[in-house]
């Protein structure tokens, strides 16, 4: 007699990555909650996941690792993942992620490698964008649940999806009255990235995301002049706030605000939410504007925009730039006019 197949009360998908890649990711928890309707559980680290994630359609329990570094015995975040796994029992995982040592938490959870449906094993396609290869891996069932009753439909949508719950717009409000902000039309610009501000003075030269702060000062010049009566907004985390007052300085623009010291990631989801259009490099808060609608022109460096272009609500106008310096692509080869001229054509649409 063949050995009875467990149940799968909850699919599980493990992945540890950036902002942007956790909004992608959403592409794959939506599917797999259409075809398994069930909530889908998640194993993640950093500090945007949980409050990115947590009022999502079709999230369920959320175990934030710490550190996947950290050797085992020293931390207590990868053992309290493991009791809880091992409490769980094996169910339907995809790991969506190339560390060893995630492999090897699932293993001392209990999972055996027939309830894993593991990303190296399913390679992207040429040409193939992230959410496509999630889509495809939420349509591949782990052997061990293989001759299970057919799973439900697909979900049938594309790209990614965030949804700004009732609390975080509200919060919003608040926050955009104390700031002056209420009631005026909102267009935001996101310079900085997670490598813009470390230490060393060699880092924008190593920075593939950087773009010269006068470049964009002349873009946030030309946005006052076009949007008078718009407020504009430079995002970003709390160390990006010096680079942001770097390009106001430059820009001498009154209408300008610095946010980058007050936005938690649910505030920073509902304001892209709320905005009239965003101007940014390749990075998170660009995949979170496609994922909720919000206009956007994204800068491109060595990234290729054909994989990781952000992908999101379908009729969110899009535009994409990406340079080329001694042949090879680069933000530096983006000039301050190839940006202006984005935002001319996305005001255009705007206004029709």
């Amino acid at each position: 007699m063949a050995p009875a197949v467990p149940p799968c009360d909850r699919p599980l998908v493990v992945r540890c990555g950036a902002f942007g890649d956790m909004v992608l990711l959403t592409a794959l928890i939506r599917e797999l909650n259409a075809r398994w309707r069930v909530p889908v559980d998640l194993v993640t680290s950093g500090p945007w996941s949980e409050p990115l994630l947590r009022t999502q359609p079709g999230v369920g329990e959320i175990y934030a690792l710490r550190s996947r570094k950290t050797p085992y015995w020293l931390s207590p975040s990868q053992g309290l993942l493991v009791r809880r796994l091992r409490a769980r029992g094996p169910s339907a995982t995809w790991l969506c992620d190339d560390s060893e040592e995630l492999r090897a938490l699932l293993a001392r959870g209990g999972l055996p490698t027939e309830a894993i449906v593991d990303v190296r094993d399913h390679p992207r396609t040429a040409g193939e964008h992230a959410t496509e290869q999630w889509r495809r891996l939420a349509a591949i069932t782990p052997p061990l649940w293989r001759d299970r009753s057919a799973p439900g439909a697909s979900a049938g949508l594309t790209g990614c999806s965030l949804q700004v719950g009732a609390a975080d717009r509200a919060d919003l409000e608040i926050w955009l009255e104390r700031r002056g902000l209420a009631g005026a039309p909102l267009i935001l610009m996101q310079a900085g990235n997670k490598r813009t501000m470390r230490r060393g003075l060699k880092r924008l030269a190593a920075n593939h995301k950087y773009w010269p702060n006068d470049r964009w000062a002349a873009v946030l010049r030309r946005v006052h002049e076009d949007l008078p009566r718009a407020r504009i907004v430079l995002l970003g985390t709390g160390p990006e706030v010096a680079l942001n007052e770097q390009i106001m300085a430059l820009a001498g623009c009154a209408r300008a605000h610095n946010a980058a010291d007050d936005l938690p990631i649910s505030r920073l989801v509902a304001l892209i939410a709320r905005a009239q259009a965003l101007i940014s490099v390749d990075s998170g808060p660009a995949h979170a504007a496609a994922a909720v609608g919000c206009p956007l022109i994204v800068l491109f460096g060595k990234a290729s925009p054909s994989l990781y272009r952000p992908l999101g609500v379908p009729a969110a106008p899009v535009e994409l730039l990406q340079g080329e310096l001694a042949g090879a692509p680069s933000l530096l080869g983006i000039d301050t006019a190839d940006v202006i001229a984005a935002w001319r054509r996305l005001l255009l649409r705007l206004r029709r």
